[in-house]
């Protein structure tokens, strides 16, 4: 039977792991290190079938298998080609007790639990079924031949995995040919020659060997060891050759999984529960094989302040690698010991305990499907292009943004707004619930009218903004942003239960479709669907439009005159191809998301999330006019007040210039000194020049009229930038 390594097949034999089987080829997976045949060391890493970071100990030797071998340092290579893995399949089993590990100790604790009426599951990862992870729940993961597990346990999880064989830290350490005693004590019995052994500490069992005593100074050799270096008690150094180095250091326990859930029903019983043999302080070599970590390294941490392990782990990235801090936890526990510190703790553990494929992540996760509106196939037949926008399918353009955007202008244009968010709000202190809700005078929004809002944080910093639209008494329709909507629902439905008020809120984003009819012709086509009476600007309506009926918004994200038509969703289709053949002769053409962007900056509208960054308040954004300070409260009042008190230091604010429009996210440049960024761009044919949002820091108390964007000379100016006194939406 023969297995592929590097390109060349090698022969194995029956019940062989994958390491022995390269052990008896004379090949070690990284080239040298310690092997402790337990799972517990980086030493015996190889890529198999295309799967990096396998611990070969741990895999049965298998025909045709393929083996790659990690280099001695750095990091395996990446594939050279994508290619799609085998779908992994994830089992949710449900027990009252999970058990890691079948040895003695585990065997015991799962026949205790049974005899006990428990339902037990024990998981033996040299039986294939490795647990990896232990989370809130309890919640444990484990890999298995076919597949993941998600374990989820109703009363305990029993940790059984045994001890693991202290690895050495001394010069020489990444030398071929070292091994810990149990480890030489399994080669041994796969019949594995190897040759004169030299054991240094706990001999192991089974093995011929020549026992030595004295401190471990070193190994010797190229690329193989060739002598131990040990110093007996009067301070004499003694070598001693050898073939192979046996190793029998001390045990510390594996005890990652339950240090894992130490704040849930997590136990370890036998050897995972002992306490940890703390070896001699480290003098000199690799103390952390997986990052490179040596003794200096350690060293030179300590000396910069860092006497914390939590610490000396972040400062180094010992304890991050492949092993998960099974070579080094215990000498780094020993070095700071021995400078005086109390021994410390482990450090936390953390899921997951082995490296995994993606696949193996994602194995039992749902996909979050990215929403369509009811016009989605609509969009795609008239040839638009589709982006994911605000975490929905969106048209980006149907194939030439300058129509769509002289559409808007000069004549008249679809949109497809559903995506934007929209709650009901009903009851007897739906009224109250809004005031202190949002920072502007909801009772003054008579029936039929609507309000532009912004939505605060408990920090005055502005997090959507969006219409209260008041429908009756006790009765409104919200609007928000489209990116916003879920977070918006869940900010309203916490404040509503904190405040514990009686309201209803209904969110009818998804069931509720929006057609945007924009442009000075919109009242034209609105009159041939049936709408002789359309509502002023910023009021809305009820009426059937081309036989729907619809709740009719007047407003205005482009600049020109618009009128939202929200209906029920089934209904979209129906009442976008009659406004389209009603608009034959109109020029009606649809606008995407492309074009909307460029029209509404040229009208200086924001867009909360882009414009915007996470501490902006409605004066940084030059918004105090929806802000009104003389109200007894709203979320985010004293925030407010309080940072009006503070010199203001940058604001969102117009810039034009000639030319194309810079990249958004452009440096803005005051003289040579940075002075903020580009938030949001375009050439605006209306106005024959290039218009800009940006952030912009104040210079001495003042806003700088004249700076510098990719180079070129750009000026501050006051928005809006197209039709300022906004005549064309009102008309």
């Amino acid at each position: 039977m023969k297995l592929v390594v590097d390109g060349q097949p090698i022969e194995f034999q029956a019940c062989d792991s994958l390491l022995v089987a390269l052990l008896r080829a004379g090949l070690q997976p990284t080239g040298g290190g310690c092997l402790c045949l337990g799972g517990d060391c980086p030493h015996c890493l190889a890529t198999v079938d295309g799967v990096s970071y396998v611990r070969t100990c741990q895999v049965a030797a298998q025909p045709g298998l393929v083996v790659e071998r990690h280099p001695a340092s750095g990091y395996p290579p990446l594939p050279s080609v994508d290619r799609l893995g085998p779908e992994t399949p994830a089992r949710n089993l449900h027990c009252d007790v999970v058990v890691i590990g079948a040895g003695p100790a585990g065997q015991a604790a799962a026949a205790e639990a049974a005899v006990a009426g428990k339902q037990v599951i024990t998981l033996e990862a040299t039986e294939g079924q490795e647990a990896v992870g232990v989370y809130p729940g309890p919640l444990v993961v484990a890999r298995t031949a076919e597949g993941m597990w998600h374990l989820h346990v109703r009363e305990e999880v029993i940790v059984a995995t045994g001890a693991a064989e202290l690895q050495p830290v001394a010069p020489g350490a990444h030398l071929a040919g070292l091994v810990t005693a149990r480890a030489a004590s399994r080669l041994a019995r796969a019949g594995l020659d190897l040759g004169h052994v030299v054991a240094v500490g706990t001999p192991p069992e089974g093995v011929a060997v020549a026992v030595v005593s004295g401190e471990l100074v070193r190994f010797e050799g190229e690329s193989r060891v060739e002598a131990v270096v040990v110093r007996d008690a009067a301070g004499t150094e003694q070598r001693h050759a050898c073939d192979t180095v046996s190793l029998g250091l001390g045990l510390h326990p594996r005890d990652a999984l339950r240090r894992m859930g130490h704040d849930g029903p997590v136990r370890a019983v036998g050897d995972a529960a002992r306490e940890s043999d703390i070896p001699p302080c480290p003098q000199a070599g690799v103390v952390c094989p997986c990052a490179g970590v040596t003794v200096d390294d350690l060293a030179s941490v300590w000396e910069r302040g860092f006497h914390e392990l939590e610490l000396v782990k972040r400062a180094t990235l010992a304890g991050t690698g492949t092993c998960q801090g099974s070579a080094c936890l215990p000498y780094i526990r020993s070095f700071l010991a021995d400078r005086g510190q109390a021994l410390q703790p482990p450090f936390t553990a953390r899921p997951v305990t082995r490296q995994l494929t993606l696949g193996e992540i994602a194995a039992g996760a749902d996909h979050q499907a990215t929403p369509r509106t009811a016009l989605d196939a609509e969009h795609r037949r008239l040839g638009a292009r589709m982006e994911r926008i605000g975490g929905w399918w969106r048209p980006w353009s149907y194939g030439d943004v300058w129509q769509e955007y002289w559409a808007v202008r000069e004549a008249v244009s679809l949109g497809d707004v559903s995506t934007l968010g929209k709650m009901r709000v009903s009851g007897p202190d739906a009224l109250e619930f809004l005031e202190r809700l949002y920072p502007t005078r909801v009772s003054t929004i008579r029936p039929g009218r609507s309000r532009y809002v912004l939505l605060l944080d408990e920090r005055g910093y502005v997090m959507d903004d969006g219409l209260v639209c008041c429908d009756g008494d006790s009765r409104y329709t919200l609007t928000f942003t489209s990116g916003g909507s879920s977070q918006a629902e869940m900010w309203l439905r916490d404040w509503a239960e904190s405040w514990e008020l009686d309201v209803r809120l209904l969110n009818q984003t998804m069931s509720l479709g929006a057609i945007n009819v924009t442009g000075p012709l919109a009242n034209e086509l609105l009159a041939r669907a049936g709408v002789t009476e359309p509502p002023p600007y910023m009021h809305h309506t009820v009426a059937p439009v081309a036989g729907i009926e619809c709740k009719i918004f007047r407003l205005s994200f482009t600049g020109e005159r618009s009128y939202e038509l929200h209906h029920p969703a089934e209904h979209s289709v129906t009442l976008w191809r009659a406004l389209t053949a009603l608009g034959t002769d109109l020029g009606l053409k649809p606008h995407g998301i492309q074009a909307l962007l460029k029209l509404r900056l040229e009208k200086g509208h924001i867009i909360v999330g882009q414009d915007t960054d996470f501490d902006s308040t409605p004066r940084r954004l030059a918004h105090e006019w929806a802000v009104k300070l003389d109200k007894a409260f709203f979320v985010g009042r004293q925030a407010v007040l309080r940072t009006n008190r503070l010199p203001l230091d940058r604001q969102l604010v117009g810039f034009v210039m000639a030319g194309e429009a810079p990249v958004e996210g452009a440096v803005i440049w005051h003289g040579q000194t940075y002075a903020g960024h580009v938030t949001s761009s375009t050439w605006a044919p209306s106005l024959g020049q290039a218009v800009m949002l940006g952030w912009l820091k104040r210079f001495d108390g003042e806003l700088p009229a004249e700076v510098t964007i990719d180079g070129r000379p750009a000026r501050r100016v006051a928005t809006p930038f197209y039709d300022p006194e906004g005549n064309r939406a009102r008309l």
